[in-house]
């Protein structure tokens, strides 16, 4: 049983996707969420995995909420051995421009990747396979992780990599934490998309793996 930290700043990092990740890996694991005046050296050495999780915003938002100082005490972190697994927001945050914590891997839109099968920002499902199996993923304007040395866990249909692991990173694109009520719409198409928590599962057995690297 591992803990974990998940940072919880509604609505770039949103109460629902923090209560679908506590959903999916709990009572397996301990999860304490906590903010951006939390984070420190001291902070962060109780825990095995900090987790940066999705919602609505703007990865520009970044800077209202890490100072310099923060983002050093991330790095420190996962020198001493952390991990960290972003997803959606949490994996652009992984970027250059931000935590600056993957190897020549860009963490850009997916919607404007050549033959991306999303052309636009909204809630629907992205066609994927996970370690080869084909899915329909949750997914609002997420992230493909182009170039650098990878373990590709999951591609988009056009081959981007949607999920990776590089060292003590993990990153996730679309939304595997994703609740029953994400999946209402007038018009039920997303209702017969609903994975019925097979998607929790996925999630839970990619953290497993983030954290026996």
């Amino acid at each position: 049983m591992a803990h974990l930290a998940l940072f919880l700043h509604h609505p770039e990092c949103s109460v629902d996707c923090c209560n679908g990740i506590i959903m999916a890996l709990e009572p397996e694991h301990i999860i304490q969420t906590f903010n951006e005046e939390e984070i420190d050296k001291e902070f962060l050495s109780k825990f095995d995995m900090v987790i940066f999780p999705g919602g609505i915003g703007d990865a520009s938002s970044f800077d209202q909420f890490f100072r310099y100082k923060q983002q050093r005490a991330i790095h420190d972190y996962l020198d001493n051995g952390g991990k960290y697994l972003g997803i959606c927001m949490g994996a652009y945050w992984a970027g250059e421009h931000y935590f600056d914590i993957i190897n020549n891997v860009e963490a850009v839109q997916y919607i404007k990747r050549p033959n991306a099968d999303i052309k636009r920002s909204y809630g629907t499902v992205a066609s994927i396979t996970w370690r080869g199996v084909p899915e329909e993923m949750f997914f609002y304007d997420g992230c493909a992780l182009i170039g650098g040395e990878t373990n590709k866990v999951a591609l988009y249909s056009n081959g981007d990599p949607m999920a990776i692991i590089q060292g003590n990173v993990g990153l996730i694109g679309c939304h595997p934490e994703s609740l029953p009520y994400w999946y209402c719409d007038p018009y039920k198409y997303l209702e017969l998309k609903w994975h019925d928590y097979r998607h929790h599962t996925l999630l839970k057995q990619f953290v497993n793996e983030l954290l026996d690297v």
